[in-house]
This record gives structure tokens, sequence and C-alpha cells, in this order.
């Protein structure tokens, strides 16, 4: 059988020959490789971006919700319906043994004004667990305290993005902003988290003590909005979801065989969702992206028929003087394979650029690992082999003596 170098060594000599039409040749793969790649960094670069965003919110999360999940058919809207109080938050704290930590939230909207400074952002009303719940650290100076929540002290702490707006650079702690008109002082800053997983910015917030936010802005102290719960641990999840709905259908007089006039949704599911979604992003981006390859291999074979066809006597020849048809098919599987393999790593060249440039110009994330470089490249280099043993195996067997004669 030939030996491996010397068929590269034919293989790159016949390329070169021509070597436009090799690299119009190579072209299909050169784009489907990089199309391949850079979809996977998107797919990749996407996920890791949506499970952050999950992780950004908290250790362990439950969030209960009020309203049935669905009426007559029509999902209610989350929150439509106020049927939780303050005592249903205070019996999950004791009477939950899987529940680490609990908290109530309502919310609100407005403008806050410091100095010649205005921004309109949303207002979180919650007791001092929303902080650990949420994982949120505290940047500069602290949170508010259960008896700033007891009190409903005039306190606020300032997402990121409001204190850059409002301050400018300068340090917030200390000062006092107007939040609808009423002064509040500020007693920290939180740090930041990003995008959350709608789209919106979590950093561009003010966080309040629940009770002024219901005595001030919302003009009662019996509306509460969602709940939100931490697990002890994770294994404890499923017990705490278990646990909160046995008492709250106890605590609302829901009988066996009604529905609830709450739901809870956690971060497994979530992440399952979000998780699910990517995927068939990707198997679908990839795809479209493995056609174009499918196509570049198409070429490949044609090319390489011309060349079998072009290359007659010469087959003729190497036969005439001891070549084998495995010699000969060796040969040409190298030629095809070569091309597919050097159009492979183009490819990948242009599928990393092109991850970086989609980064820099759309500000989408993308991830380019080994793996999806391996398997673009790997599967480049089957395409090759696959649509070039036709070619191979028609000039493996020519006749010795008909291809001397063609002229």
């Amino acid at each position: 059988m030939m030996d491996l170098d010397l068929s590269l060594k034919l293989a790159w000599r016949a390329l070169m020959r021509n070597p436009l039409r090799a690299t119009l040749t190579m072209l299909g793969v050169i784009i489907g490789v990089g199309a391949v790649v850079t979809t996977l960094a998107i797919g990749q670069g996407a996920r890791a971006s949506v499970q952050a965003q999950i992780a950004s919110m908290g250790s362990n999360v439950i969030m209960v919700m009020p309203g049935a999940p669905s009426a007559g058919g029509v999902r209610i809207v989350m929150g439509s319906s106020s049927n939780f109080t303050i005592d249903d938050v205070d019996a999950i704290r004791r009477e939950c043994p899987s529940v680490s930590l609990v908290t109530w939230t309502v919310r609100s909207s407005g403008q806050a004004i410091y100095g010649n400074q205005n921004w309109s952002t949303g207002i979180i009303g919650a007791t001092a667990d929303y902080f650990p719940i949420r994982d949120w650290t505290i940047a500069d100076g602290t949170a508010f305290t259960d008896a700033d929540v007891r009190n409903a002290a005039k306190v606020c702490v300032l997402g990121a993005t409001v204190a850059e707006n409002l301050f400018q650079g300068g340090r917030a702690v200390g000062e006092t902003i107007r939040i609808k008109g009423l002064p509040f002082k500020v007693v920290g800053v939180m740090g930041r988290k990003g995008g959350s997983m709608m789209g919106g910015d979590q950093d561009d917030v003010l966080i309040l003590p629940g009770t002024t936010v219901q005595r001030k802005f919302l003009g009662s102290m019996n509306i509460i909005g969602i709940v939100m719960v931490s697990a002890k641990s994770a294994e404890l999840i499923n017990p705490a979801i278990d646990e909160m709905s046995s008492l709250l259908r106890q605590r609302h007089h829901i009988r066996p065989g009604q529905e609830d006039d709450f739901f809870m949704r956690n971060q497994v599911e979530f992440a399952n969702a979000a998780e699910q979604t990517s995927r068939t992003m990707t198997i679908l981006l990839s795809s479209i992206a493995l056609v174009s390859l499918l196509v570049g291999g198409i070429g490949i074979m044609n090319i390489m028929l011309v060349s079998v066809t072009e290359r007659t006597r010469e087959i003729g020849i190497r036969m005439a003087v001891g070549a084998k048809g495995r010699d000969i098919l060796s040969q040409f599987l190298v030629e095809s394979a070569f091309l597919s393999l050097v159009g492979g790593a183009m490819g990948v060249g242009l599928g990393l650029a092109a991850s970086a440039a989609i980064s820099q110009l759309a500000h989408w994330p993308t991830i380019v690992s080994p793996s999806s470089i391996a398997l673009a490249f790997g599967f480049s280099a089957a395409v090759g082999i696959f649509f070039g043993f036709y070619p191979a195996r028609k000039a493996s067997r020519q006749d010795p003596i008909e291809a001397l004669r063609y002229e």
C-alpha cells in the first residue's frame, strides 16, 4: 500500500496544479465548518448566559405567586389577585422545616431624584431576608434591617444602575434622594447582577422596606405580591414546595379537589425550560449549518470526478508500472480528505473570527469550546472521505489499457 507521506506529497502536487479550483472547491467546506463553529458558539454562549441569570435569582429559590395557574383554560396573570397575607409568610417561616428564609415583596415604580439628576425605575418593597435569598451582595453601605421594616422607615438600597445614573460616580451612601416626592436616605448600594431572564436590567431597581412601600405608595397594608423562599438545600426544594402547598391550602381553606389559589416556580424548572429551549435552537441552527457543509462535500465529489477524468492517462501509466487499485484508491481518498481538512481548518478560523465579531458588534455571548471545534473539524474530514470515496473507487477500477489509450 502506498505510503501516507508519499500520498500527501502527490495530493499536494495535484491540487497545486490548479490552486484556484482547489480554493473554490474548499469554499463550501470553509463556510460550512465556520457556520457550525459559530452556531455552536452562539448556542453555548446563550446557555451559559441563561444559567448565569438563573443563578442570579439566588440560592435554591422558590417563588410562590398568588392566583390560580389557570381559570377556565385562561392563565391568570401572575399577581393579579392578592390572596397572601403577612401571616401566611410568618406561618411558612414557622411551620415549614425545609425552608431556610422567606420574604414577601410588593412592587411599584416611580422617579428617583437627586440634585439635578433624575431616573425612573422599578421599586421593590421587601423584608431584610430579600437580600440573602437573592444572594445580592451590598457593594457599599448596608442593607436595611427588620427594624426598618417594622417601623416603615424611609430608607432605601440602590441598584448599581440607579446609583450610577443619580450620582454619576459619586458616593451614594448617606445621601438623601426623593422617590415620588418623598425623601429617603440611601443606606446601601447593591453589587451588580446584570440582565434578567426576561431581558431587563436587574440593577435598575430601588429596594425599600416592604411596609414603607405599602404605606407610602400603595396605600394599603394588606397588599402582598410574590413570596420568595429559600430552601435549606437543593435536595429540599421539592419537600419545601410540598410543605408550603399543604400549609397554604389549609390556611386558605381550600378543600380536597379544589384548585390552588397560588402556584409555585423554582430554579430547577426555569433551568430545565431554558436548557430545552437552548438545546432546540442549537440543534436547529447546527442542522442548517451542516447542510452547507454537505453541499461543500458534494462540491468536493464533483471536482474529484473531474480530476479523475482529467488524469485518466496518468492513472493508466501508474497502473502499468505496478500501482495496484488500492494505491490509486488511497491516493484520491487522501486528496479528497486533504481538501476537506484544509477547508475545515480555514473554516474553524472563520468560525472563531465570526464568533468574536458577533460578541463585539451584537453583544451576544459566545463560547467556543474545544469540543465544538473537534466536532466541526471531524465532520469536515468525514465529509471529505465520504464524498471522495466514489471518485477514488472509480479511479481505482480503471482498466489500464483503456486508460493509456485515453486522450
